[in-house]
């Protein structure tokens, strides 16, 4: 059995704060953390935030909405989620997800570990715990990095 260690990081909540694709995103667990079995990431999306259609070919991803809405849609399969709901996104299968009118803040958790190395290459530290300023976009380089981290932009 190995001994749990506890992750050293940058905010007083104890997580990598990243400000990523128009959100959020609090790296509470990664790789480093879970001896590569997860990334758990809290992730807060403001209202109407759309993620590109994608596909991870390198982890599966659960979604878990604490607060707000979120539809998720999971190759054929649509389904609107609110707080206390979950959905699976299977690696290979693509998916994306639009935030309902209120925002949400979800919890992401995906196995193996390793995605927050995507979130921390296309992505800037989050410079408070708030939402990012609008003129913080995504790197012109996005598709690329993601295709390097083993997922794909489909749209």
């Amino acid at each position: 059995m190995s001994t749990a260690t506890a992750p050293v990081h940058d905010t007083p909540t104890g997580r990598r704060a990243r400000w990523f694709v128009g959100g959020l995103v609090e790296i509470t667990a990664g790789a480093a953390d879970t001896d590569g079995r997860y990334t758990l990431l809290e992730v807060t999306m403001p209202p109407g935030a759309v993620s590109p259609l994608h596909v991870h070919h390198t982890e599966d991803e659960g979604f878990y909405v604490l607060e707000g809405a979120v539809t998720i849609e999971v190759g054929d399969d649509v389904v609107t989620l609110g707080p206390g709901q979950h959905a699976f996104g299977p690696r290979d299968v693509p998916h994306r997800f639009t935030v309902g009118p209120d925002g949400a803040h979800m919890l992401w958790v995906l196995t193996p570990g390793g995605f927050e190395a995507l979130v921390e290459e296309a992505s800037v530290p989050a410079a408070t715990l708030t939402l990012p300023p609008a003129d913080v976009l995504p790197p012109p380089d996005f598709a690329d990095i993601a295709r390097r981290h083993g997922n794909q932009l489909l749209g």
